[in-house]
C-alpha cells in the first residue's frame, strides 16, 4: 500500500491510498476535488473509491465532482447517511472497507460528530483518524459528549504503538502549545513541540505520527492519569471522562 499526503483548502490534509496489487486508489475524505485530482495526476493513479469519516463540509465537499469525474464508490458512516450525499456503501463499527487487496477496519469514534468513524489498516499499521484524533489534540465536541468520545479514544489508544496516525488537519503547532500549557514538565512533549515547530517553519508535514508518541504527548489520551486531573484542578481519581471534558473545554478557551 502506498500513501500520498498533500494539503487541501487551508489546513486540511488530503490522503490518497493506493493498493499496489490491484491499482485501486481511495481518497480518505474529499475536502477538495481539485487538490485530489492534482494528486492523482501527479501519481498517475485513478480514483476508484472514497472513504468518508464524517459529514462536515470540509471533508465531503469534493464528493459530487469526484463521482462525476471517476465514477468512484463512496463509503461512509451509516449513522450520518442522511447528512452525506452520494454514499454508496454504509459502514458502522466493525465493518470492513476494502480497497483491492487492502482491508480497513472501521472503528466508531463519536464526539466531533455523532457518527464519526475512523479507518484502521492493521497489516501496515495505518490509522486515518480525521477529526477524532489529531497529533497532540482531538477534535471539538460539536455533537457528542465527553463519555463516548473518551471511550472511543481509549479504544484507539489500545492499538499498537507503531501505528501511524493520519489526521484531518495540520493543527499540530497549536495543539502542542495547549498541551504544554497543561503538562509543562513532560520531556517527551517538550521535545516533540520543538520538533514540530522546526518542521512547520520548513513547511514539512508533522503527519504521520506514531501512536506511541501520542500516548506520551497527547493530553487527551492521558485523561485517566493523575497529572491530567491535577492540571484541570480536579481531585485524583476523578472519572477520566470528566477530566477529558475539562481538557476539551480548556482547549476550546485556549488562546
Amino acid at each position: 500500500m502506498l500513501i500520498d499526503i498533500f494539503l487541501c483548502r487551508t489546513d486540511n490534509y488530503g490522503y490518497l491510498v493506493h493498493d499496489v496489487d490491484t491499482g485501486k486508489t481511495a481518497a480518505i475524505d474529499a475536502p477538495d476535488a481539485k487538490a485530489i485530482k492534482a494528486a492523482l495526476e501527479r501519481r498517475g493513479w485513478t480514483l476508484s473509491d472514497i472513504f468518508i469519516t464524517h459529514h462536515h463540509t470540509d471533508h465531503v465537499e469534493g464528493i459530487p465532482a469526484l463521482k462525476r469525474e471517476y465514477g468512484c464508490t463512496v463509503h461512509g458512516p451509516r449513522a450520518e447517511a442522511e447528512k452525506i450525499l452520494g454514499l454508496d456503501m454504509l459502514l458502522s463499527g466493525s465493518s470492513t472497507a476494502t480497497l483491492g487487496n487492502t482491508n480497513f477496519l472501521v472503528i466508531e469514534a463519536p464526539g466531533h460528530t455523532l457518527g464519526h468513524i475512523v479507518y484502521y489498516e492493521p497489516v501496515g499499521g495505518h490509522l486515518f483518524s480525521a477529526d477524532a484524533l489529531f497529533s497532540m489534540g482531538v477534535g471539538r465536541m460539536f455533537e457528542g459528549k465527553p463519555g463516548p468520545m473518551w471511550e472511543a479514544l481509549a479504544e484507539l489508544r489500545e492499538l499498537p504503538d507503531e501505528t501511524l496516525i493520519y489526521c484531518g488537519h495540520e493543527y499540530t503547532v497549536s495543539n502542542a502549545a495547549f498541551a504544554q500549557s497543561v503538562d509543562p514538565r513532560n520531556p517527551a512533549l517538550n521535545i516533540r513541540a520543538a520538533e514540530v515547530k522546526r518542521m512547520r517553519e520548513k513547511d514539512i508535514f508533522t503527519i504521520p505520527v506514531s501512536l506511541g508518541m501520542e500516548k506520551r504527548t497527547n493530553p487527551f489520551l492521558r485523561a485517566d492519569e493523575p497529572v491530567m486531573a491535577r492540571a484541570m484542578g480536579l481531585p485524583e481519581g476523578t472519572d477520566p471522562a470528566v477530566v477529558f471534558g475539562a481538557l476539551r473545554k480548556a482547549k476550546d478557551e485556549f488562546k
